[in-house]
């Protein structure tokens, strides 16, 4: 519990911010590691912010007019094996399952028996075998768009794993369609990658550059790659969401045809996009401070946490009945289109420990009711965004007829707030030693004010590119769809560069 000038969660940012993100995601009750190597347990609180992300998202999809499917979690190795590009840039990170029953050895331990005739690769992505699938359903260009979307779980072996950010098992959704022309798929994939930016922004409070990735990142058989990058408190780039132009690679690998218009046999035009519970880490470390995680309304798992404050027992029946008449009143109220989540936490326990735990939790308010609130017919009333000690008394009709209000203040908070961070943190560069300076702390007067997003002009050398990353750990995030009308000298080699980049240091 933090007293004082402490925090509640330590060590702080300042301190140690990988540690700091460990301690929120505990303290916060999203998550823990499993007993399983790598993988990791969603509570209940982190699981109810992953279904309102799921919920907006599907509704999004369907918006635009994608359905659900889903596909088996084995993939047949030989699948994998047809796309040749794509089983290089997953081959390290696969498991495989090889045998499909266990027996009693002689000292009585279960040993794998019953070796398969083809091993099955746990599901990774989908490309392969959603292909094979779209191949059976595609025979006419009458079938076509198929607009198909995946809500499952991927395994992709980690060395080194973090809750939320890299785990070998994640929840995610996987886009996938199957287009008649070049320029259908194409539209898809941009459109798709305008959904991610609109959700992280409108919903997670979280502003995103959008943009293309290099050849180097990009996803494995893949003709183009584009994605949304956010800026973490720490300066460092967070890939969020990707949308895959795959032309007809996966098409040919998985004989997806069609009879045209004019009666011939053509390969179909494919796109593949997703993101997945990444998410969450990625809103951590937009919004926490040190004192835990902060939630925006528009996804928080709960609204308002109601804490009946009971100074002796001759106030208890009276608190509680204000309380729940409260959370009855809010509780009419929507916000965003969902109806009002109300808490009232009426556990036996001490209050400022009981309001500590929700302000880790990062609930956006906090209404606190005690006898004297009680005789002003008031709320005692904290916003998340701001100081936990920062609380004010309002009417409670006042409090109950401006939630909405309120939550919607706190939501265009929290994303000014990120986006004054990114804009401080954002700089033009176009010489080769401000570059290195910007990214190299220890020669800095002000070693805090270092790092973020470098806009330097880059002339399309993977050499560069590669050199970049072995000197100084900073990649190219993406190449924005935004381009000036004119670009200067490579900022690493000074040739004469081809596209403005952004460069970062990036998880």
């Amino acid at each position: 519990m933090a007293k004082d000038n402490k925090t509640a969660i330590t060590p702080t940012r300042a301190e140690d911010y990988p540690e700091w993100y460990q301690q929120v995601v505990r303290a916060a009750e999203l998550a823990e590691n499993s007993p399983v190597r790598g993988c990791m347990v969603i509570k209940p609180w982190g699981y109810a912010l992953w279904e309102n992300i799921r919920t907006v998202l599907d509704r999004m999809f369907k918006d635009t007019g994608h359905v659900n499917a889903y596909f088996p979690l084995f993939i047949p190795l030989s699948f994998l094996q047809k796309e040749a590009t794509h089983v290089e840039g997953f081959a390290k990170e696969c498991a495989v399952v090889t045998h499909h029953r266990l027996e009693a050895g002689p000292d009585g331990k279960l040993i794998p028996t019953g070796e398969l005739e083809e091993p099955l690769v746990v599901r990774p992505t989908s490309e392969t075998i959603i292909g094979a699938m779209f191949a059976k359903w595609v025979q006419s260009y009458r079938d076509l768009p198929l607009l198909i979307n995946q809500w499952a779980n991927v395994v992709r072996w980690e060395m080194r794993t973090r809750l939320f950010l890299r785990t070998t098992e994640f929840l995610w959704q996987e886009g996938h369609t199957a287009h008649e022309t070049r320029e259908e798929a194409w539209e898809e994939t941009l459109k798709m990658l305008d959904v991610y930016q609109r959700f992280a922004q409108d919903y997670m409070a979280m502003p995103v550059l959008t943009g293309e990735k290099t050849a180097n990142e990009r996803f494995p058989g893949a003709d183009h790659t584009f994605s949304i990058e956010a800026m973490m408190q720490d300066r460092k780039a967070l890939q969020a969401g990707t949308s895959h132009f795959l032309g007809q690679n996966f098409a040919r690998a998985s004989e997806i045809m069609f009879q045209s218009r004019a009666g011939e046999r053509v390969h179909a035009w494919t796109t593949s996009w997703g993101v997945s519970t990444r998410l969450i880490g990625g809103m951590i470390m937009t919004h926490g401070d040190d004192d835990g995680m902060i939630m925006p309304p528009r996804l928080a798992p709960s609204h308002v946490v109601i804490l009946p404050i009971i100074r002796s027992d001759a106030d208890a029946a009276k608190v509680h009945a204000y309380c729940e008449e409260l959370a009855a009143a809010l509780r009419t109220q929507s916000y965003f289109g969902r109806p009002l989540e109300v808490v009232l936490d009426r556990r036996d326990i001490n209050a400022g420990e009981k309001g500590w735990q929700w302000i880790k939790r990062g609930i956006p308010v906090r209404a606190e009711v005690g006898p004297r609130d009680i005789e002003q017919n008031a709320v005692f009333v904290g916003r998340r965004d701001r100081g936990a000690r920062e609380k004010t008394s309002m009417p409670r009709d006042a409090f109950v007829s401006g939630i909405a209000a309120l939550l919607e203040d706190i939501q265009t908070s929290l994303y000014q707030r990120a986006l004054a961070f990114r804009d401080a943190n954002t700089k033009e560069i176009g010489d080769a030693a401000a570059f290195r300076a910007f990214f190299t702390p220890q020669n800095s007067e002000k070693p805090e004010a270092h790092g973020g997003f470098a806009l330097s002009d880059w002339c399309g050398s993977a050499d560069c590119e590669r050199k970049i990353n072995d000197d100084l750990a900073v990649t190219i995030r993406c190449i924005p769809l935004q381009q000036p009308a004119t670009v200067g000298k490579c900022i690493l080699c000074n040739a004469p560069a081809s596209k403005r980049v952004v460069f970062a240091k990036a998880y």
